[in-house]
């Protein structure tokens, strides 16, 4: 099969197998323990009323692997069959496969930018939707998102016509991202810059900093100090502060993410295209957004991001006194 050269697709490295390859199990195990990890992932998440773009696309995520699952259980089972004049024969489950694999991998940077712009809108002015245009709103995007990305791929002759010259060829090649990689690449360099930068206050927090309870939730309770202001040195401490929310939750990723960049270790992109992923992405870009936008906090009408994952409010809530759980009184939100 002629394969995607990196001359056409700079977007994608190719990976074929040396010997020809029986898909038909080995991607059924692969995209059901997926959807296993998918659906404990959102079981995880903390639950909340407020709606955004990467819990729609997660959520959407999840439903378009679950399909590709049925269709190559389908044509695992029947093995050859036609439908609607259309002839399915095992090679279609590598096609499938192959198709799923381009699409998720040019998914990264409009997810990652729509994202972004989504939470940059939260801390603005603008009038807010109510609850069902807010929804109907997020599902445009997502299938707008999802329908173009299609029609990319199958518009692109090259890309086209070597899925088509898949059905006479005995290899499965699977193909990876560069969109992840560099992504990966840049969220790390912005982590470490930010610890080494406050790797002081970072250690410091760290000794100081425990658990406790706050309104019915688990937060991770901050040293504070009444003096505060809008200088550099406070948004230093809040860099700190966000550093390590961001790794007290998602440290385990950090270090997968650096032992797969240093042993340059490529996945298929229908594998790296992950709900544990994206909303790891979602943290991050929630810290970048609270960062650049710490002094909005004050405004009482702003609202503040809620992450399925991590308690964000804990580094702009300054918990004065020792039993929290017993705090009935709002608190003003002051940076620090």
């Amino acid at each position: 099969m002629p394969a995607l050269s990196s001359e056409n697709t700079p977007q994608y490295q190719l990976h074929a197998p040396n010997r020809p390859l029986d898909v038909d199990c080995m991607l059924f195990l692969i995209i059901l323990g997926k959807i296993l990890l998918n659906i404990l992932t959102l079981g995880m998440r903390r639950k909340t009323t407020n709606q955004n773009f990467m819990d729609y696309f997660c959520i959407s995520l999840a439903l378009i692997d679950l399909f590709l699952l049925v269709n190559i259980s389908i044509i695992s089972y029947f093995r050859d069959f036609v439908i609607l004049g259309i002839r399915f024969t095992r090679y279609h489950i590598c096609l499938l496969t192959q198709l799923a694999s381009l699409i998720y991998g040019f998914l990264h940077y409009p997810v990652f930018l729509i994202a972004y712009i989504d939470y940059c809108l939260s801390f603005s002015k603008i009038a807010k939707l109510s609850s069902k245009c807010q929804r109907l709103f997020y599902l445009s995007v997502v299938s707008l998102i999802w329908i173009a990305v299609l029609a990319y791929i199958l518009g692109d002759p090259t890309i086209y016509q070597s899925l088509e010259a898949h059905g006479v060829s005995y290899q499965c090649p699977s193909y990876v991202s560069s969109q992840s990689y560099w992504l990966s690449v840049s969220m790390m360099m912005v982590l470490a810059g930010a610890f080494i930068t406050s790797w002081s206050e970072v250690l410091t927090l760290i000794q100081a900093v425990r658990i406790t309870s706050y309104m019915n939730e688990t937060i991770l309770y901050f040293p504070f100090s009444p003096h505060c202001s809008y200088t550099g040195n406070a948004k230093k401490t809040l860099a700190s502060k966000l550093t390590v929310c961001f790794l007290g939750t998602w440290l385990p990723f950090v270090l997968l993410q650096a032992v797969m960049l240093f042993l340059s270790v490529q996945m298929p992109a229908y594998i790296e295209m992950n709900i544990p992923w994206l909303y790891f992405v979602n943290s991050f870009l929630i810290a970048i957004v609270c960062w650049f936008n710490c002094h909005k906090v004050y405004l009482k009408d702003s609202v503040f991001p809620v992450d399925p994952f991590v308690n964000w409010k804990c580094c702009f809530i300054p918990l004065m006194i020792h039993h929290l759980e017993q705090t009935e009184k709002p608190i003003s939100v002051i940076i620090c």
